[in-house]
């Protein structure tokens, strides 16, 4: 299963949505900025296209999965459903979707989302699933509403989806430390050969560089680094993930996820098993219109 990763980023110097998703094209809606990181390949006589491998026929299947902090998802389901539809996300991380309880809810054009909130006007996490995808749901696991995982069974092969929301740098330091041991036990509680996505929010910054942290980033950071980024690369070393935003050399402009005020920072990430980054093919943020930035990668199963 390979995977294809590309960013997309909200506006939050105004209302509106955050969004990673994986694409190569960029539009814009009300109240953020979109992006796709990739194109799906072309098939051959309509079909997908299957290839030999030793003796055995193997085929490869694109699934995108992209994150996005949403800002609310009040009158906003019917436009990110559209969003997706258009640029071919299959499942999507929200975050911050204000809504208080643990359900599911369908949208337009077939999509569904499986959402957690404890309080309508703060926090609150979920998973947007393509029609095609919600039949393949076997678990989802609402841990708080800061993280939620959906387990996945996608054609034999289980892929677990974890949306994640850090809390921003103001909040008490027992918050923190709540949400990162909330987040240490449902990731250690996928087991290791499977395939694991985080679409997250964490809030912090990485910053530009590796050293003494290549095992799981790359170079191409933003700024400095802060405490809540620090955290961030503690957590990847523990569960030995890899923060893919930064394995791929970018300009400043394609790695900005957040803006206000005339700052341009890092904060929104798609990690991935650090066994698992040979799936992955690019990582790009690209600016949308006003739903806000998108993080998108594609496996290959």
């Amino acid at each position: 299963m390979r995977v294809t990763i590309k960013k997309f980023i909200p506006d939050r110097s105004r209302p509106g949505l955050t969004t990673t998703a994986t694409g190569i094209v960029s539009q814009q809606i009300t109240g953020g900025n979109w992006a796709t990181v990739g194109r799906r390949r072309r098939r051959r006589g309509g079909r997908r296209v299957q290839r030999w491998q030793g003796k055995e026929m193997c085929r490869r299947v694109e699934v995108r999965v992209g994150t996005l902090n949403v800002g609310t998802m009040t009158d906003k389901g019917i436009e990110i459903a559209d969003m997706m539809e258009r640029r071919k996300v299959d499942m999507l991380c929200v975050q911050e979707t204000k809504w208080n309880g643990s359900k599911a809810r369908n949208f337009g054009g077939g999509f569904k989302l499986f959402y957690y909130g404890v309080d309508g006007k703060r926090n609150g996490v979920g998973v947007i699933l393509k029609e095609e995808y919600c039949k393949s749901v076997v678990e989802v696991k609402r841990v708080s509403d800061r993280v939620m995982n959906v387990k996945l069974e996608v054609e034999g092969i289980l892929i677990y989806v974890i949306s994640a929301y850090a809390p921003q740098v103001g909040c008490e330091i027992e918050e923190k430390e709540k949400f990162w041991s909330e987040l240490d036990e449902v990731v250690d509680g996928v087991p290791k050969n499977k395939r694991l996505v985080i679409g997250a929010d964490i809030n912090g910054h990485v910053g530009e560089g590796n050293r003494g942290d290549k095992e799981v980033m790359g170079r191409y950071g933003l700024k400095e680094r802060n405490v809540e980024g620090q955290m961030v690369v503690d957590f990847a070393k523990r569960m030995e993930m890899a923060l893919v935003n930064t394995y791929f050399k970018k300009k400043e402009d394609h790695r900005v996820t957040y803006k206000s005020g005339g700052r341009c920072t890092q904060v929104d990430y798609v990690l991935r098993r650090r066994c698992n980054l040979k799936e992955i093919g690019d990582c790009k943020v690209l600016e949308g219109d006003s739903t806000g930035w998108w993080s998108v990668g594609w496996f290959w199963r």
